[in-house]
């Protein structure tokens, strides 16, 4: 019997006679642009240094599009985010070294959020490779141990044959749940040698699938279908998995509440009847789920946030459904099923039992309440009043990208995404300076609508150099910058803990003045003229920049009381 995979197509003669062929004058570089572009790639990032000079050559005989950014880290963040957008793994070319090791943290985040990325790095000479101490330029012991605690899989090529299987590799790597980075390295002599390889002319750019055991699923079907109070905890991972439709036919077959991770927000409607929204780091919150006889956890490793900082007790039997096996109990014994969202939410919906429960909604609305109820007896109303005329002045289908700040805190439990894939921020790992080069990383994918970036000044200051590459390639990015002197979580929480902070005030430029000496239109403005100001800019093609000197607040913890 012959199978699909066993078939091998036989090449044209026209293939043939271009293979024996190939056209002078291409390198290992052409090897690595063609094979981008067989699998499917139309956009690559990164920044040139002299080892990697051989891909960069390579892209102006390509059909390629580069967009390139000041800083190897920024980079990375936008590759993060255009994967993120597209699902495709983004391309991020780099050099060796300090260029390399330079994207780490962006690849980090990356990884904790699930973002496919594809970094390739350029390494030193062949001849020095295996450790010795031969003195080249940028040249590390083991680079690709620097990578390996960090990315999904590490790929070193040797040899120009080499390239296109390993990149192949890499993609399916990239792309298979769960999606992540991943690292390939290429020895400067290999990508700047005349090559007899064929043309690559196509590649198997398909991943592998990640189905759940059917005797899991059965058995949690079964729980569900008999539970009495059911809950279910929506994470990242049905936004990668594009599993949103899913969860909420699931959730209305079930009758049961959902609450968002920061992560997985937008992936249940902020104004569903069975919505908690995104209250996660709220006792109130903590308290239902523990209620909960049986708790379905997709896409979420419950980790710090998502678990209220591990306060979270569940009392009833878990459920998890999570693609990384890392994650796969590792906070919580649970009916763990290791499987892609999206293909696990299928399998129950196809073997769930409808039930009513006319008390779930009125649950949910108590629930709310009790948090509204929390948040306004702290006298806040600033904090709530910015981040609603940020929601107001950004269109509803626009993506927003959150720098580790103030706001973005805030706008983890309280901003309505208005839809999954929408709303993105760096609380996978935490850097600072993921904000605006994300974004413009996004506005690559589609420029044909405006996206905000939201940062701290200090966050700012990470990816200010950006600004340039926003006015290069004409990136339709407003980026709000909230002003208040230094790094403000931190002065908070340095405060709280000692009496007085330490190392979080800055000297910082004026942000307006500073937009405009690289040609992007900048505005200051205030509290009340912010919706305005915001909606504007969103309004105006290109990038802007708009500044609100203002010093926010955090709502106070629950779980130092738990």
């Amino acid at each position: 019997m012959t199978h699909d995979h066993d078939l091998v197509l036989r090449p044209t003669q026209a293939q043939i006679d271009a293979a024996l062929n190939p056209p002078a004058g291409r390198n290992g570089g052409d090897l690595v642009v063609e094979t981008l572009a067989g699998l499917g790639a139309t956009t690559v990032f990164g920044l040139p240094g002299q080892h990697a000079l051989g891909m960069f050559d390579a892209l102006r005989r390509s059909d390629l599009r580069y967009i390139g950014l000041r800083v190897e880290n920024n980079a990375g963040f936008a590759a993060d985010a255009y994967g993120r957008i597209t699902g495709e793994a983004a391309p991020l070319l780099l050099s060796t070294g300090p260029g390399a090791l330079t994207s780490l943290a962006a690849l980090q985040e990356a990884a904790a959020a699930s973002a496919p990325v594809l970094a390739i790095s350029s390494q030193i000479p062949t001849a020095g490779l295996g450790g010795g101490r031969h003195g080249y330029l940028h040249e590390l012991p083991d680079q690709a141990a620097s990578f390996r605690g960090v990315v999904k899989s590490v790929h070193t090529v040797r040899t120009q044959s080499q390239i296109p299987s390993a990149l192949e590799a890499a993609w399916k790597s990239a792309l298979t749940a769960p999606h992540g980075p991943v690292w390939v390295e290429i020895p400067q002599d290999v990508l700047l040698a005349e090559t007899s390889v064929p043309v690559v002319t196509g590649g198997d750019a398909f991943p592998e699938e990640l189905p759940p055991r059917p005797e899991l699923t059965a058995v949690a079907a079964h729980l569900l279908s008999h539970a009495e109070r059911p809950a279910i905890i929506a994470g990242g991972g049905v936004v990668r998995a594009d599993a949103s439709g899913k969860l909420r036919q699931l959730a209305e077959t079930l009758q049961a509440p959902v609450v968002a991770t920061p992560g997985g927000k937008g992936a249940f409607p902020w104004t569903h009847p069975l919505s908690l929204q995104s209250w996660i780091e709220d006792r109130h919150t903590t308290d239902f789920l523990e209620d909960a006889d049986v708790l379905l956890v997709v896409g979420s490793g419950l980790g710090e946030l998502s678990s209220n900082y591990h306060t979270f007790k569940p009392r009833g039997r878990v459920i998890q459904i999570e693609a990384d096996l890392g994650k796969l109990e590792s906070n919580h014994p649970a009916l763990g099923i290791h499987a892609d969202a999206r293909l696990a939410l299928q399998a129950l919906l196809e073997t769930v039992t409808e039930r009513t429960d006319p008390t779930a909604s009125e649950r949910v609305r108590a629930v709310l309440a009790k948090v509204a109820d929390r948040i306004a007896a702290q006298e806040l109303t600033l904090e709530q009043d910015v981040l609603a005329s940020v929601r107001k002045a950004l269109p509803a289908d626009s993506p927003s990208f959150w720098d580790m700040t103030i706001l973005a805190y805030w706008a983890w439990s309280a901003f309505d995404a208005k839809g999954p894939n929408h709303m993105h921020t760096a609380q996978g790992a935490g850097g600072l300076g993921y904000g605006f080069p994300a974004a413009l990383g996004a506005a690559a994918a589609d420029p044909t609508g405006p996206v905000l970036a939201v940062s701290g000044d200090g966050g700012a200051l990470y990816s200010i150099a950006e600004l340039a590459t926003a006015r290069q390639y004409d990136l339709p990015v407003t980026w709000l910058i909230v002003d208040d002197g230094g790094y403000g979580i931190l002065r908070e929480y340095m405060t709280d803990a000692f009496g007085e902070a330490t190392a979080t005030e800055l000297t910082r430029p004026d942000y307006v003045a500073l937009a405009e000496s690289f040609g992007v239109p900048g505005v200051r403005t205030t509290p009340e003229t912010l919706e305005a100001d915001l909606a504007k800019a969103l309004q105006t093609p290109g990038p802007s920049v708009v500044v609100l000197p203002a010093v926010l607040r955090m709502f106070a913890p629950t779980h130092l009381t738990a």
